[in-house]
């Protein structure tokens, strides 16, 4: 049995290596696959073979200009299939729902945006919501929700991806919002779940390998505060999925008064709301939900910051310095080769660098202090989309078996259990 379920990963293993390389490098012929994944021909052939029979890939004849010096048939090459199945990318935020429909190719096919109040929405009335918003998506796209064979979700807050619930998010009203069961019962798909800051390292390491591979992390200011980690070379969420919380780890126990309900988080001095507390001078204990950010009031205070405005400076100067503590945390931890920080706070960080550094060196020895690379990238929306389709991607090609009839009543999370299987 050990063999055999040994034998089973490497073929689907091997599968996955050829998908990905038709999927990153458009047709190729067999022999360039070969030399690409460093395959054996026989494997490639049986492999492709399959794929062939399962509707998955095409062949078609190579349209290389024809030269005295070539001889016999044009090269046959082999292409996915983009119509061989869809899937179907979420989004959740504060009061929007962001719908991407993909395909077997990678390839965004359509997208929207729909709105809804997070205001009021909760467990019981946010499930039919979203539910609705993805029917009137996928009929406006002309798709058949037969032809969709997963649905991702990437969500705002605490996702705790083991029950397809959202535990906490600033995106609603109510906690413990479930979301995979009621999608699968509805459309009868694979369903998964998680953190957005996770899928923005999924993205990353999908997107250059080499660079971001190992163990790296990935910390968003924006809205919220969030952590996505890569240890060993995979997707870390912890037990029970909602690991990496980084926003609500405690910075000062009784410290500034979070939108989690708590004080003293991280997210109490990181966050939009928390620069524009501390700029105004708002008591800390002010409640969170009064204070106008969000976009225009973060871009504002950049504003004033880049005037000379004293207020504002010292605002992000101090954010620097806890996200220094912060960050001091994780290395002395983790040990990453790399720590990436990205969202619209970070069109503030020639502001927060200093502090960062004093909070860093502060709170940390200078032997782990030079163990790591530090990338700020500006922010792009992008990346969580990015992410969803990537993991997406890459479940399809290990388990997607195209025209054979597909497992039931399975619900599946983010927890990359049967992917590395």
């Amino acid at each position: 049995m050990t063999r055999k379920a040994d034998r089973d990963q490497i073929r689907r293993q091997n599968r996955s290596i050829v998908l990905q390389a038709l999927r990153r490098n458009g047709p190729m012929a067999r022999i360039d696959l070969g030399q690409m994944t460093r395959l054996s021909p026989a494997t490639v052939t049986a492999i492709t073979s399959d794929l062939l029979d399962q509707g998955l890939i095409l062949s078609l004849e190579s349209e290389e200009p024809k030269t005295p010096q070539a001889r016999g048939r044009p090269r046959t090459l082999l292409k996915l299939k983009p119509d061989a199945v869809y899937t179907v990318g979420v989004r959740l935020s504060v009061n929007n729902i962001d719908l991407s429909l993909v395909n077997f190719a990678g390839e965004v096919v359509c997208d929207r945006r729909s709105h809804f109040d997070s205001a009021t929405e909760d467990a019981d009335s946010f499930p039919e919501t979203l539910i609705t918003a993805i029917r009137q998506f996928l009929d406006e796209a002309g798709i058949g929700p037969s032809r969709v064979r997963e649905i991702g979700v990437a969500a705002q807050g605490v996702v705790e991806t083991e029950t397809g619930v959202v535990a906490w998010s600033p995106a609603f009203a109510g906690r413990k919002i479930p979301v995979v069961g009621p999608l699968h019962e509805a459309f009868g798909a694979d369903c998964y779940i998680s953190n957005d800051t996770n899928m923005i390292t999924e993205a990353l390491h999908w997107s250059d390998p080499n660079k971001y591979s190992g163990t790296f992390a990935v910390i968003m200011l924006d809205y919220g505060v969030g952590m996505g980690l890569y240890l060993d070379n995979r997707l870390f969420s912890g037990a029970s999925g909602t690991a990496a919380e980084f926003g609500h780890a405690n910075h000062l126990p009784g410290g500034a008064l979070c939108r989690c309900g708590k004080k003293g988080c991280l997210e109490a001095y990181l966050s939009d709301y928390a620069l524009v507390r501390a700029a105004s001078h708002l008591p800390e204990n002010t409640d969170p939900g009064t204070i106008k950010a969000g976009v225009s009031g973060l871009a504002r205070l950049i504003e004033l910051a880049g005037s000379g405005d004293k207020d504002a400076c010292n605002a992000f100067h101090e954010a620097g310095r806890v996200l220094g503590y912060g960050l001091a945390r994780v290395i002395a931890m983790i040990d990453p080769k790399r720590v990436v920080l990205t969202g619209a706070a970070m069109r503030a960080f020639s502001f927060m660098e200093k502090g960062m550094w004093e909070g860093l060196e502060e709170a940390l020895v200078s032997d782990l202090r030079n163990n790591f690379s530090l990338d700020v990238m500006p922010w792009n929306e992008d990346f969580i989309r990015s992410g969803l389709i990537a993991q997406s991607m890459e479940r399809l090609d290990k388990d997607f078996l195209g025209n054979a009839t597909p497992p039931s009543g399975r619900i599946a999370r983010l927890d990359r259990k049967e992917a590395t299987a």
